[in-house]
């Protein structure tokens, strides 16, 4: 495979390693950028690794809640420039496409299937129509809902473009009987929190096995450099692993806004003041062109 200077330019963004190491580590693994981030870690060149995924498409995020705040959805409609981001008539496409996503599970291929308000056809249908009319292709790319039985669904945009879409929406759903109020500003503090921090998963339990076992073999080797035996070395991984829980798993990351509490328990904490338990019932966060790779003519 090719070593491209834009490979290398987003191998030093995703690390923040050296030019001439990216290089280094490209070469070694095939150019496989996932690789390459492994072996600058393993190496010690690199703090941590990041997600290949740096935004590479134009468009907007949008979040969309049901009147009653138990449910709330988020779309992600892409576009090729900033430009048409930016036009009115796109803007309100995408509102208009995450209200329709309220009544849908919130998958991509119900939310494509949906009819678009206001016109006698589905949502795939109505981008297509505005590609021949705007002249850029546009996509609906991804979609996500959390939705609770009793209790809130917190939708935060950050630095939004227009009113409720920007470049990150997320949503955080609390499962409890107590005060609506407070725990939609719970859940938007948490929301918050997600936007900033970027967790992978809620749960050490959920994380994905693949992700872990990739993070295992990554600290086990870091912890071989040293030259201590290997019993002093698992003790070392598990060690580790804690630190990489603490700043991966959202149940398990310091709350951002105070900075010394985790978000567990900032969440147990505010039983007392919502007036009944309070449950983590789940959360969705899209960024963005996330995962998607620019070409190598691209900036």
């Amino acid at each position: 495979m090719a070593i491209t200077a834009q490979t290398v330019k987003q191998l030093r963004e995703m690390t923040g390693a050296g030019m001439m190491d990216c290089k280094t580590a490209l070469a070694e693994t095939g150019g496989d950028l996932e690789a390459a981030v492994d072996w600058l870690r393993k190496k010690g060149l690199a703090k941590a690794a990041k997600k290949s995924g740096r935004a590479a498409s134009e468009g907007l995020v949008a979040v969309a809640a049901a009147d009653d705040g138990a449910k709330a959805v988020l779309v992600e409609v892409n576009s090729e420039t900033d430009f048409v981001a930016r036009n009115d008539v796109f803007q309100g496409m995408v509102r208009d496409i995450a209200a329709a996503a309220l009544q849908t599970d919130g998958s991509v291929e119900a939310v494509r299937a949906a009819a678009y308000p206001g016109a006698d056809k589905p949502i795939e249908e109505h981008i297509a129509e505005m590609v021949g009319q705007i002249g850029e292709n546009m996509t609906l790319r991804r979609a996500a809902a959390v939705s609770v039985d009793e209790g809130a669904v917190a939708a935060y945009v950050h630095s939004p473009t227009v009113e409720g879409a920007g470049k990150i929406g997320v949503l955080v759903g609390l499962k409890s009987s107590g005060d609506k109020a407070k725990l939609a500003d719970l859940g938007r503090k948490i929301a918050m929190h997600v936007a900033a921090t970027r967790p992978l998963a809620a749960t050490v339990e959920d994380l994905d096995p693949a992700e872990l076992e990739r993070e295992k073999s990554v600290l086990a080797d870091q912890a071989r450099a040293s030259g201590k035996p290997e019993e002093i070395i698992e003790k070392m991984v598990e060690g580790r692993l804690r630190k990489f829980y603490e700043e991966s798993v959202l149940l398990e990351q310091i709350f951002v806004i105070d900075n010394e509490t985790k978000v567990g328990k900032v969440i147990a904490n505010a039983e007392k003041e919502v007036g009944a338990p309070v449950a983590f019932a789940g959360y969705a966060r899209l960024e963005l062109g996330e995962g998607v790779e620019k070409s190598d003519d691209e900036d």
